[in-house]
């Protein structure tokens, strides 16, 4: 299964371990963490998202995803979470697609909850040759 939850995030983007042979895009899913008492993230845009997350990227050919939770309620409203200061992560559930563009790991794409819902949005962000 190409989803990934215990993806270890590096400090930025330029030390993505991406195959330098590859042209294959990387995803990473910005989520809320989940609630320790409800075992459910706490956002519920990202609850509604999770479903069409899990689905696109469980099938035998689909791109990998790394699924990193920002932290809980207060952490996440923190201005200096690091998923808001060095990932540019302004809300969850985002998701962004990292691919090598001459040589150098790029976030070549993002989307939020609305465009995840919207199934055909969503469906050719994953497939996009962007």
């Amino acid at each position: 299964m190409p989803i990934i939850t215990d993806f270890p995030l590096p400090p930025s983007q330029d030390d993505l371990a991406l195959p330098a042979d590859s042209n294959s895009p990387f995803f990473i899913a910005f989520l809320a963490s989940r609630d320790p008492t409800t075992g459910e993230p706490w956002c519920p845009d990202v609850r509604a998202s999770l479903p069409h997350l899990t689905a696109a990227f469980s099938g035998d050919n689909t791109p990998q995803v790394a699924f990193v939770e920002v932290g809980q309620r207060p952490e996440w409203k923190d201005p200096s979470n690091t998923y808001r200061t060095d990932w540019k992560v302004s809300g969850v559930p985002t998701l962004v697609r990292y691919e090598r563009v001459d040589g150098k790991v790029k976030d070549v794409g993002r989307i939020t909850e609305v465009e995840i819902l919207d199934q055909e949005q969503f469906k050719n962000f994953i497939k996009s040759s962007l």
